[in-house]
């Protein structure tokens, strides 16, 4: 398939890109690591011994951020659609989260414990149809936030990532019904042109 201008564009910006560059000196699988790195560094989501949850997590750079911080004691449980080579201390599961097998899986691996932290980098298939794509991102969105209060101790914390656009608004309402503090954060590493966004929920409240 011949490439359009758009396509060699992207490829030529990817190569040269300074995180592209970085992840592959510091062992990353993809440039993402150094959002949640950036995200972290900030806002302290990761400590010793904590339990997190991937959701999205293919090919595999925050299971691999969050690995690292957590320590030996910790777990992680990740869970994408696609396949992942394994990473030490993850506990990978394939399949979709929209299907409530994955979800009984990740239950299962939980172990009727809590986690103290839910990441979601989860996006949809883009089909180029703008209020299609966005849509399908928000139901992701409410999908990660629902396993969140399901599953998450008092206190804990989620960051997800989202796209501005239609129903954003009202889902950032959404997570601030659960959460103490709710702030938008778009992280130097995220490409300017792109509309993602990150939404981090801190300190659950008990319901």
């Amino acid at each position: 398939m011949k490439r359009t201008r758009t396509s060699k564009s992207w490829m030529s910006e990817h190569i040269s890109d300074v995180f592209v560059k970085q992840a592959k000196k510091d062992g990353y699988r993809s440039r993402a690591a150094y959002k949640l790195i950036e995200i972290d560094e900030k806002y302290n989501l990761f400590k010793k011994n904590m339990i997190v949850v991937d959701l999205g997590s293919a090919p595999g750079s925050w299971s691999q951020v969050a690995a690292n911080k957590i320590g030996i004691k910790g777990k992680v449980i990740a869970l994408d659609l696609l396949e992942m080579e394994p990473i030490k201390k993850v506990e990978f599961i394939q399949g979709d989260f929209r299907d409530n097998k994955s979800l009984i899986e990740i239950e299962k691996q939980l172990k009727n414990l809590k986690a103290d932290l839910v990441i979601s980098d989860m996006a949809p298939n883009i089909s180029g149809i703008k209020v299609v794509d966005q849509s399908a991102a928000i139901y992701l969105n409410e999908l990660a936030l629902d396993f969140s209060c399901n599953w998450l101790k008092p206190n804990g914390n989620l960051l997800v990532k989202s796209f501005i656009g239609a129903d954003f608004d009202s889902f950032v309402d959404s997570v601030k019904s659960s959460f103490k503090k709710v702030i938008r954060i778009k992280p130097s590493s995220s490409r300017g042109r792109s509309s993602e966004i990150f939404v981090l929920g801190l300190e659950k409240i008990n319901t």
